[in-house]
């Protein structure tokens, strides 16, 4: 099957690329092949997992007296990726025995969890299983691959929670890159969860990003140890809980998000479902606001000047229903298996926060 360029998302042309996987596998092909038959290749055609064939273009070919240094440039397309652009350099030797070695620039696994052993570099089995693929096709060969600058790029990566350390992964579960793939951004997460829970912690805190962080640790004391972040796919990350088998999940997160949440929205994304102030009108108005706060509140262009209205006008109660509703949705979601807790913020303040989600910060404080 050949390779489509490019895709279409919510109406934009975007161009798919390449993964890391796939640059290492091409790389690992082209210099092996100068190392036996002395040919530098200026593109390398890779079969990837799904049987696409694409075409790499290879920026370098070195042949020196006992070794081959092959370099390609990661494309990842139109995707926002820290490790787009980079180099992935592939140094290869006659041996007595096939090996991959890792080199400067790629992390090594230091915790369990993830789908790489602890101590062994973090290329993925996919990757793996591809490279060692264009190794099969010569002699025994050495294959050590290299990122330059791999280290300062990592920390642009989740690697440093995923207990990745010294540089980059080598990642791709199908070869090509997806321009926003969804499913590339929950793989992450599920990655950090899974981490997590392999460290032999039955709490996880759920914040959605660096805010909801700087919340729960400044201003609840939660140990950062137990923090992941679910970015807007709160269910997937309350599905993963359940499936890794946590006890006690606290969420953390803004009136704007959790809003949505406390109505059952479990995709909290603004393409997905924007519907706060409706949300929050309707608690106001079960309270019994008046006409005036009403229509201010549907108005209202953000859940900050919501928050605002409700606070002049004695209505904070509101808050408590949004934390209360989002708790009881949440243990519905895990079939009321684990123990779920909300905590609800703005941008100024701590609105509400749940009988759980109290008890689960305070055994979170004894346990650090």
């Amino acid at each position: 099957m050949n390779f489509e360029q490019y895709i279409y998302y919510n109406g934009k042309k975007l161009r798919r690329g390449y993964t890391t996987g796939s640059c290492a596998a091409a790389a690992t092909g082209v210099a092996i092949y100068a190392l036996y038959n002395g040919v530098k290749l200026k593109t390398f055609t890779l079969i990837t997992p799904n049987d696409v064939t694409i075409d790499i273009p290879i920026k370098s070919v070195e042949i020196y007296d006992d070794s081959v240094v092959c370099t390609v440039i990661k494309d990842g397309g139109d995707d926002i990726d820290a490790t787009n652009g980079i180099e992935i350099v592939v140094t290869v030797r006659k041996s007595d025995v096939a090996r991959i070695l890792a080199g400067e620039g790629i992390g090594i696994v230091t915790k369990p969890g993830l789908k790489v052993e602890v101590g062994k570099p973090a290329i993925n089995p996919v990757p793996l299983k591809m490279i060692e693929k264009e190794i099969s096709k010569f002699p025994p060969t050495e294959v050590t691959i290299s990122v330059p600058n791999g280290l300062e790029i990592s920390k642009k990566t989740f690697n440093s929670k995923l207990g990745i350390v010294g540089g980059i992964s080598i990642l791709g579960t199908t070869g090509i890159v997806e321009p926003m793939s969804e499913d590339a951004i929950k793989e992450s997460l599920s990655l950090e969860l899974s981490v997590l829970r392999a460290s032999n912690r039955s709490t996880v805190v759920f914040v959605m990003g660096s805010l909801g962080e700087k919340v729960a640790i400044n201003q609840l004391g939660v140990p950062v140890e137990y923090i992941c972040t679910t970015s807007n796919y709160i269910g997937f990350m309350l599905d993963k809980a359940l499936e890794f088998e946590f006890e006690k999940v606290l969420l953390i997160g803004h009136i704007g998000k959790f809003a949505k949440l406390s109505a059952g929205i479990f995709n909290t994304h603004n393409h997905i479902a924007d519907a706060r102030a409706e949300i929050i009108t309707a608690y106001a108005a079960t309270l019994g606001a008046n006409i005036d706060v009403i229509n201010g509140l549907m108005d209202s262009v953000t859940a900050e000047h919501s928050a605002e209205i409700l606070k002049n006008n004695n209505l904070e109660q509101v808050f408590d229903i949004i934390t209360n509703s989002a708790m009881q949705r949440c243990k519905e979601r895990v079939f009321e298996k684990i123990e779920c807790g909300i905590a609800l913020f703005s941008n100024k303040e701590i609105l509400s926060v749940d009988n759980s989600a109290k008890r689960i910060i305070e055994e979170l404080k004894t346990l650090e």
